[in-house]
């Protein structure tokens, strides 16, 4: 974790982070990883870093995001993420599906694989 380069105000953000997702329930490593994760993220979207990668700038911010596309927050995936897992999984007619029917037959490919 470079947490040496990190200022003041990003390890309380680390602190706080991490101290939330424990709260939810999530493992130390995980929330570690995430907190991290986000911190950097900031970092990069502020102009603090000195390699930023394209997602970490042009995207929506860490805050904004809230959860938007983790697989159980509010609003599960992006239409994006569901398609290309439908196109992992092989599932026909992927083109002319909306995200409700992404979803759907997803969740229908894995009953019939389980």
């Amino acid at each position: 974790m470079p947490r040496g380069s990190w200022s003041a105000k990003r390890e309380r953000q680390y602190d706080h982070i991490k101290e939330s997702l424990q709260d939810e329930g999530r493992s130390e490593e995980v929330a570690e990883e995430i907190a991290a994760r986000t911190v950097n993220k900031e970092r990069a979207r502020s102009g603090e870093s000195k390699e930023a990668s394209p997602t970490s700038t042009n995207d929506i911010s860490s805050a904004r995001r809230g959860g938007l596309r983790s697989h159980r927050g509010r609003g599960g995936r992006t239409y994006d993420q569901l398609y290309a897992e439908a196109r992992k999984a092989n599932v026909k007619g992927r083109s002319a599906m909306n995200k409700a029917e992404l979803e759907k037959a997803l969740n229908q490919k894995r009953v019939s694989r389980g």
